[in-house]
C-alpha cells in the first residue's frame, strides 16, 4: 500500500436495489463507517436511486459514483444520461468501461476515451475499468490486452486529468465467480498498467494514479490485496450489496 495515494474502495451495486432498498443500505453504510477517514468511500447505485442516496449521504464520508454516463450532452440520445444530469445529484465519480458494458454493450476502447474525456470536461473523476478474460489470460495476452486497453481508453487525457483519473483493474475471469487474481497476479498487473502509464505521461503522473482491483474482493481477502505496493483500492460488486461485508472490505484494507 503507498502511502502517497490514498485508498479508493467504490461499490459497484450493478442493476440491484429498489429506492428503498437502496436508501436502507446507505444508511447502514453511514452508521457502520462513520469514522473512516483513510479511505475514500464511493458507492454506484443504480440511476433511478442516486437522487435519494445522494441526499442521504450527504452531511457523511460516503461519495456517489454513476455506473455509466454518456460521451454526449443534452440532447436527442434516447436512454442516455448526460453529465449535466448527473451533477445535480451530487455525483462525484463515474464508472466507465465495465467489462460488463464492454462485453454486452459492445463498448470499444474508443468510446470509454470519449467519455472519459466528457467526464473531465464536467469536473467529474472518471473509474475507468480494463481487464482481460479468462481465454486471453491463458494465452499468455494479459500485458497485451491491458496495454491496448489503457492506450485506448485513456488515450487524449491530459497528465492533470490522468492524475483524477481512478483504473480499475478487473480480470474479467474473477468477476463474479468467486475467482480472485492470486495478490501476486493482482500486484503484477497493477504494477505493468503502472509502468505503461509511466510510457504514455511520465513517471510521476504514473506515481500518483490509483489503480484499483476488481473481481470477487471480499472481507477475508481485502488485507492481502490491499497491503500490495501497486494496489489502491478495490472496485467490489457482489460484497458491496450488503452493508456488513463492504464495511468489512474497507475496515480490514485500513
Amino acid at each position: 500500500m503507498n502511502k502517497e495515494r490514498k485508498l479508493i474502495i467504490a461499490g459497484n451495486w450493478k442493476m440491484n436495489k429498489t429506492v428503498a432498498e437502496a436508501l436502507t443500505l446507505v444508511s447502514d453504510l453511514k452508521r457502520d463507517l462513520a469514522g473512516v477517514k483513510e479511505v475514500d468511500i464511493v458507492v454506484a447505485p443504480a440511476f433511478t436511486a442516486l437522487s435519494d442516496v445522494s441526499k442521504t449521504i450527504l452531511d457523511s464520508n460516503l461519495k456517489l459514483a454513476a455506473q455509466n454516463m454518456s460521451e454526449h450532452n443534452f440532447g436527442a440520445y434516447t436512454g442516455e444520461i448526460c453529465a449535466g444530469m448527473l451533477k445535480e445529484f451530487s455525483v462525484r465519480y463515474v464508472i466507465l468501461g465495465h467489462s460488463e458494458r464492454r462485453q454486452f454493450q459492445k463498448e470499444t476502447d474508443a468510446l470509454i476515451a470519449k467519455k472519459a474525456a466528457a467526464v473531465h470536461a464536467a469536473a467529474l473523476k472518471p473509474i475507468v475499468c480494463i481487464g482481460e478474460t479468462l481465454a486471453e489470460r491463458e494465452g499468455n495476452l494479459t500485458e497485451k490486452v491491458l496495454e491496448t486497453q489503457v492506450r485506448g481508453s485513456l488515450a487524449g487525457l491530459t497528465k492533470e486529468q490522468m492524475i483524477e483519473t481512478v483504473v480499475a483493474y478487473e480480470p474479467v475471469w474473477a468477476i463474479g465467480t468467486g475467482k480472485t487474481a492470486s495478490t501476486q497476479q493482482a500486484q503484477d498487473a497493477h504494477a505493468f498498467i503502472r509502468k505503461t502509464l509511466a510510457a504514455m505521461f511520465d513517471a510521476e503522473v504514473a506515481r500518483k494514479v490509483r489503480i484499483q482491483y476488481g473481481g470477487s474482493v471480499k472481507p477475508a481477502n481485502a488485507k492481502e490485496l490491499m497491503s500490495q505496493p501497486d494496489v489502491d483500492g478495490a472496485l467490489v460488486g457482489g460484497a458491496s450489496l450488503e452493508a456488513r461485508s463492504f464495511a468489512d472490505i474497507i475496515k480490514n484494507s485500513i
